[in-house]
């Protein structure tokens, strides 16, 4: 059975982002919530190893363009 991660400095609420108008936690916020030791790295290979797990609908990958908006709004945020 999987363990139940408690990191009480870290707010989830936090890592929600809306892209395309949807809610969505990025791949690195992932990794380190799971405390993955090769970081997006591991996501990414249990997304694609487990393709029916994950509809394409569940998740995708940012544009450029969006990649830019998301990494201004770091730059500006308060977190």
């Amino acid at each position: 059975m999987n363990e139940i991660i408690v990191k009480e400095d870290i707010k989830i609420e936090n890592m929600i982002y809306v892209i395309r108008g949807k809610q969505v936690i990025l791949d690195s916020d992932l990794a380190n919530l799971y405390e993955c030791k090769n970081g997006t790295k591991t996501i990414n290979q249990a997304v694609n190893r487990h393709k029916e797990r994950f509809p394409e609908d569940f998740c995708f990958k940012l544009t450029y363009e969006e990649y830019g908006i998301l990494k201004s709004q770091f730059a500006t945020s308060n977190v």
